[in-house]
């Protein structure tokens, strides 16, 4: 009688392991304030905590992320089909405006040289024999002719000829984001181009990110009609040499940003703990987990959580990962997204 209560016990052990490792509680998920993550050791919860503090950094990007995806996206050719034209006509030579400085040569006239002259910030300058003129929105040619004009109408000089250059470039600018070495806002000088921007930002930083690049460039600014479009860049075609129609020359207020790589992580009882980079094909936990070389021997496999951040919430999923793997249940598996982290806490028994 005794040896059939053990068999009998045996078998609900059997039944209940069983029943923990497949059916609807494969994946669970909770809120922070109800999940858990005991197993994990001290150093796997300062990894934790340097990885979350290396996520908070990049909430600006996410920002920005957001809204390329709420604005217009144009390929290079769609942006020039589209605005060639427009560009053609507007030329890509530089138009002076406020603080920019003018060096002024009047050939054989050294009484009326003049090195250093500041544009005022309503877009004038103070010249001899003609007080202030206009300049704003010009180009230097166009103020060449202006002021050979200017002194022909007043019978100073019937030929003058006229050299203008700039030489403080301060009334326009672009940034550079992302991974670049040396982000941030630049003057924008007389035709620049997306290459001569990265090179000023200091380059590329290869090991944060460097596949994809894109302006976001504000149309009709200060207008009633103003808006945002984004421009895709092939930026490993141009680094190459092989697509220089992506060299764009920049405008005023364009943003040239270079998406940081994105990564999943993995901490605790794996073979290769680390950071992964998330390549734009899908992949699942049991894939990632692969990718860091499976489980050690002490892993609590069952345990297995990804921690999310999703609109704003953080979440636990704890998932069965036996469940998945030995019971054939591969539509559980669960799909990890960019920023992920994977955590197998150590098992205790």
């Amino acid at each position: 009688m005794k040896k059939s209560w053990q068999i009998i016990l045996v078998l609900i052990a059997f039944l209940v392991v069983n029943a923990c490792s497949t059916g609807r509680d494969v994946v669970q998920v909770f809120t922070v304030s109800d999940g858990n993550l005991s197993g994990i050791g001290e150093t796997e919860k300062a990894r934790l905590a340097e990885i979350k503090a290396e996520k908070r950094k990049s909430d600006k990007d996410a920002k920005l992320e957001n809204v390329i995806q709420t604005t217009p996206n144009y390929s290079v050719s769609e942006y020039l089909a589209v605005r060639g034209r427009d560009i053609k006509k507007s030329g890509n030579d530089y138009r002076v405006g406020g603080y920019d400085v003018l060096d002024i040569t009047v050939y054989e006239e050294q009484d009326l040289c003049r090195d250093g002259v500041r544009v005022s910030a309503d877009g004038f300058i103070s010249f001899p024999l003609i007080n202030r003129l206009r300049v704003a929105n010009l180009t230097t040619s166009e103020i060449e002719t202006l002021i050979s004009r200017k002194l022909a109408q007043g019978q100073f000089l019937l030929d003058a000829h006229v050299s203008v250059t700039v030489s403080e470039f301060n009334s326009k600018q672009y940034m550079v984001l992302g991974s670049v070495k040396q982000p941030g806002a630049y003057p924008l000088q007389a035709n620049e181009h997306v290459l001569d921007a990265i090179s000023r930002s200091g380059g590329i930083d290869f090991e944060q990110g460097g596949k994809k690049g894109m302006i976001i460039r504000s149309e009709n600014y200060g207008t009633a009609t103003e808006r945002k479009i984004v421009i895709r860049i092939d930026l490993p075609g141009l680094l190459k040499g092989g697509d220089q129609i992506s060299n764009l020359a920049l405008m005023d207020r364009d943003l040239l940003y270079i998406p940081k790589a994105e990564f999943l992580y993995i901490i605790g009882q794996v073979q290769k703990p680390g950071s992964y980079p998330y390549l734009e094909k899908e992949i699942s936990l049991v894939e990632a987990l692969s990718k860091a070389g499976g489980f050690t021997q002490i892993a609590a496999r069952n345990k297995t959580r990804i921690i999310r951040v999703e609109n704003g919430i953080e979440k636990i999923i704890h998932v069965k990962v036996d469940a998945i793997t030995k019971s054939g249940q591969k539509t559980q598996d669960v799909k990890i997204l960019p920023g992920d982290i994977i955590v197998v806490p150590e098992s205790f028994f």
